[in-house]
């Protein structure tokens, strides 16, 4: 939290009034950001070629050749992360909003209130911050701990790779929790890569539909004449495993019988195969995965409570999709660069209307069916920009994607836009930036009305 509070943002301001600018610099260095200012906005596209800036501010109307959006354009292409506030007379505001479609934070019309403008830029800094902190966070877990392929940068996500960071060294069991779809294999995958165990072999086996004796044959292996057809000796995955880590997905869909025996591994490290009698010793680290309500089943006598303790030392609980919306952008750019990989294609990219329509799906299969959908678009559309025509007829959004949805009949105007800024408020879990581009509104109006509609968390 200090660092975002110490944070000391580098402001650009373009203007060709060379005054106006000054006394705008002066008024932002006073919040001991450090600012530079450009005349022109040939002269700020240089300097933003040379050097990253965090908060732009520029005039709309620069009297160049480059006006504000030029500026807007250059900070997209060659500064990443920057975030543009444009000021503007009233006559302009028109272009300003679709400024905002662009990657525009907000605008400021003329004439300049400076304490507005204060708390515009102090927003956009505070923003910059928090992905800066965000950007640094995933970059070093990627690089240390090989978290690349778990995709997302919600707070939620982020304590999840917080936690295994934490829990990947020890020898502990590890219970994975989440609905099915969620990404819970390539967890306990990375688990895996980050404990002492990682030169040696991961294994997985997922438990739904195998019967006991098949499920037992699996995971403890046979010997030479155990049953019609066992020619030979078989070695079951937990001794494959020997070393390294054993992966039970839907491990609640065990057999009753088999829980004994798993218990047995769990207790002592001792297994014996199908048709023998001498136990073999095996050092195995369990990682095992529901999505079912394991302490219900407790209950219901269906599952073991001495195996649930003994599976249960460490608890990482996944949450759905529809929990985590925010990272569904970041998804569907990883999911279009593995398909454009994986079939040649030549897809650039999504458009917001069909992004807007994929944000807005529950998705009950989680990853696992955004994956599916945004692989399918890929291959049928082959190139270009994916757009809502790409989208499966499921998906296809009940109204326009530009267009509101319809308000409720029998209810004021007010009424109606402060359930709209609310449901959408909720459906990107409070992102106020996210919120603000759905709506079609600059930041600035959506935290007037969320003050005025008593919105606040």
């Amino acid at each position: 939290m200090s660092d975002l509070e110490d944070f000391r943002a580098e402001i650009l301001v373009v203007d060709d009034e060379t005054p106006h600018a000054e006394a705008v610099a002066e008024g932002l260095e006073r919040l001991h950001h450090h600012v530079r200012t450009a005349a022109s906005g040939e002269q700020a596209v240089n300097m933003i070629r040379q050097q990253h800036y965090d908060v732009i501010v520029t005039d709309l109307k620069l009297g160049g050749e480059i006006d504000g959006l030029g500026v807007l354009a250059a900070a997209m292409q060659h500064s990443p992360g920057t975030e543009v506030i444009l000021v503007t007379a009233h006559s302009s505001v028109a272009t300003c909003r679709q400024a905002l479609q662009q990657g525009a934070f907000d605008y400021i019309e003329k004439p300049l209130d400076l304490d507005d403008l204060r708390a515009v830029v102090q927003r956009a800094a505070q923003k910059t911050a928090q992905q800066r902190v965000i950007r640094d966070l995933r970059q070093r877990l990627d690089e240390k701990y090989g978290t690349q392929n778990i995709i997302g940068n919600s707070p939620a996500m982020l304590r999840i790779l917080e936690n295994l960071r934490r829990i990947a060294p020890s020898s502990l069991p590890v219970l994975l929790l989440g609905e099915s779809g969620t990404g819970k294999d390539l967890l306990a995958q990375a688990i895996h890569n980050n404990s002492r165990r990682r030169n040696n072999r991961f294994v997985a086996l997922n438990c739904a539909g195998l019967s006991e004796s098949l499920l037992e044959d699996e995971l403890f292996g046979h010997v030479r004449g155990a049953y019609t057809g066992a020619t030979g000796e078989r070695k079951g995955r937990f001794e494959y495993a020997d070393g390294g880590t054993i992966f039970l997905d839907e491990v609640g869909d065990m057999p009753l019988a088999m829980q004994a025996k798993l218990l047995r591994v769990l207790e002592n490290g001792e297994l014996v195969r199908v048709g023998a009698n001498e136990p073999l010793h095996v050092d195995v680290r369990v990682i095992s995965a529901t999505h079912t309500d394991l302490p219900r089943r407790v209950k219901e006598n269906r599952f073991r409570e001495d195996l649930f303790f003994r599976l249960n030392g460490m608890t990482l609980e996944i949450p759905p999709l529809r929990e985590r919306r925010e990272d569904i952008p970041l998804l569907i750019e990883h999911f279009i660069r593995q398909a454009n990989a994986q079939h040649a294609t030549k897809v650039s990219g999504i458009a917001a209307q069909a992004q807007r329509a994929l944000m807005l799906c529950d998705w009950p299969g989680n990853v696992r069916q955004l994956r599916n959908v945004v692989e399918n678009m890929v291959v049928l559309g082959g190139q270009g920009r994916l757009g809502v025509q790409d989208l499966p007829p499921q998906f296809h959004p009940a109204t326009p994607p530009d267009q509101p949805a319809a308000a409720p009949a029998g209810v004021s105007l007010t009424q109606a836009q402060r359930e709209l800024i609310r449901n959408t408020l909720i459906l990107v879990n409070g992102n106020r930036q996210q919120a603000s581009k759905m709506l079609g509104i600059g930041e600035r109006t959506l935290y007037r009305k969320i003050k005025e509609y008593g919105l606040e968390e």
